[in-house]
């Protein structure tokens, strides 16, 4: 199989599994320990499968931008990290502007952000097209350190829903 500049693939992760306490702000919250590992399993397994990322959107919030760390030492650091203000409270709309924001020479582009925007964006994207077992586990949920792979062809900036195909679902918690 041959690939082109245009070849793109997206990586949509659900932070790892934070601190609840109530008495916290939201975007305060930081990883437990599990959330941790979780985002160490998800680094490791990306670069494993040869998925480095050419660039990170990270959610501002305290457990995404650690979620971001994990991966980073688990052997996927070589990407340049942006945080954005933007996906904390964004819809699956919102979300898709900040990847239109992507640079153009990223082929790989990871953005790390919440639920239930993180599910919604992916199946709008793929709407129904790619690995039916993929959107099989989609459905079941997507619980912290949910991974969604699309592959998509053609510049961010004019990603459209319905424009990729979801390959494949990993859950870190497959992989602890």
């Amino acid at each position: 199989m041959t690939t082109s500049a245009e070849d793109r693939t997206l990586l949509l992760l659900r932070h790892g599994e934070a601190v609840a306490d109530p008495m916290m702000r939201d975007r305060d919250r930081p990883l437990t320990d599990r959330g941790r590992a979780q985002a160490r399993a998800v680094g490791t397994w990306l670069r494993e499968h040869g998925l480095g990322c050419d660039l990170v959107l990270c959610s501002t919030t305290l457990r995404t931008r650690q979620t971001c760390e994990a991966i980073a030492a688990a052997g996927e650091c070589e990407a340049e990290v942006r945080h954005d203000d933007r996906i904390p409270g964004a819809d699956a709309h919102g979300l898709l502007d900040v990847i239109r924001d992507a640079d153009e020479s990223a082929q790989v582009v990871l953005v790390i952000g919440h639920n239930p925007t993180l599910p919604s964006t992916v199946s709008m994207l793929a709407d129904g097209a790619g690995a039916e077992d993929a959107h099989e586990a989609l459905t079941r949920g997507c619980p912290p350190a949910t991974l969604a792979v699309l592959e998509y062809r053609g510049p961010w900036s004019v990603l459209g829903f319905g424009e990729a195909e979801l390959t494949r679902v990993v859950r870190a918690d497959d992989l602890l």
